[in-house]
């Protein structure tokens, strides 16, 4: 049966390779949610398409289908160095919090996590710039030919500063996120009415859906000037497309309240919240898909079809140690058809 725990028959690469080829392919999926989300969030200026459908519609008409896929290729690219950061950020963390004892507080845990997510976010924060700067372009006029381009010409233009641009709204934005992911772990044994360690798989499906969402919604207004501050430059028509002026992140805050009340601090939020159910469904599915590949390979399983357990495998041992298992039997078996004098 699969698990959303971590698997100690995994190597870490192999985790690795999972979550990123799972996250590559849902990100791709979601993509032109994705793309909805961002321009609703920045306001582009060019048409006057409202919602998600009206967004994308509108891009498809102008730019053609290929550019509802906009800035998913570095999305997809900095999936690998953003989870190697997390992970080892992670594991940094759960040490600091750890007691005396050796043990770790579920709040300690999410905080460790929060935390380990937003440092690699802010390591890898040019990229995220960089692929809102090539979904508010014109794909027809584009001001980048490329990430390499994009990176390049942003330095060299805008100076070093200008790619980390907005990177004070995530800091910002991991304190209502990580109040949100408390909020829904504390109360999960009362929706469910039971333990946490009877959930089944849907059951954390659907915890995981509930928590995007709720931690989305409470840091969407942080993420929304973030998106302007990003798409904001003087070297790019119409000042990259944002609908309100701004000098700063306050006032950046405090122009778009002005101009469209505090609603528009939600602007793309119904896009964001439409990609979270197939999002984490199609990543989910995938992982668990490579993860039996991988067991299988790995000897544990008979199939990469089914989580069938190969009989006489000791499920507890990690790869290394089965892998050194397998190759003392074999060669205890070869010594022993030598013949005899």
């Amino acid at each position: 049966m699969a698990t959303w725990r971590r698997d100690g028959r995994l190597t870490g690469s192999q985790r690795l390779l999972c979550a990123g080829l799972a996250g590559a392919l849902s990100l791709s999926l979601t993509a032109p949610l994705e793309l909805a989300t961002v321009l609703a969030q920045v306001g582009v200026v060019r048409g006057r398409a409202r919602g998600p459908w009206g967004a994308g519609l509108r891009v498809w008409r102008a730019e053609g289908p290929r550019a509802l896929w906009k800035g998913n290729a570095v999305a997809c690219l900095r999936l690998f160095p953003c989870s190697a950061v997390q992970l080892a950020a992670y594991r940094k963390f759960v040490v600091l919090f750890t007691d005396d004892l050796g043990h770790i507080s579920q709040w300690r845990s999410i905080m460790a996590g929060s935390l380990a997510g937003m440092v690699s976010t802010i390591v890898t924060y040019p990229t995220d710039l960089i692929k809102t700067r090539l979904i508010v372009q014109n794909m027809l006029e584009p001001s980048y030919r490329g990430i390499l381009h994009a990176f390049s010409t942003i330095y060299q233009q805008e100076g070093f500063l200008a790619l980390y641009r907005g990177v004070s709204l995530t800091i910002l934005g991991a304190l209502p996120f990580s109040a949100g992911s408390l909020l829904v772990y504390m109360n999960l044994e009362k929706i469910w009415n039971g333990p946490r360690d009877r959930f089944s798989l849907l059951q954390n499906f659907a915890n995981v859906c509930l928590a995007a969402a709720v931690t989305q919604t409470l840091s969407f207004p942080f993420d929304t000037v973030k998106r302007k501050m990003q798409a904001q430059s003087s070297y790019l028509p119409h000042c990259g497309g944002v609908d309100v002026h701004f000098s700063g992140a306050v006032d950046c805050f405090r122009q778009i309240v002005k101009a469209q009340g505090v609603l528009g601090l939600w602007n793309g939020l119904a896009a964001n919240l439409l990609k979270i159910v197939p999002y984490f469904g199609v990543m989910f599915g995938t992982f668990e898909f490579c993860k039996r590949i991988c067991l299988y390979q790995n000897g544990y399983i008979v199939s990469p079809l089914s989580y069938k357990l190969t009989p006489g495998v000791d499920q507890s041992l990690k790869p290394q140690e089965l892998r050194e298992l397998k190759k003392f039997f074999k060669t205890g078996q070869l010594k022993s058809k030598k013949p005899t004098l």
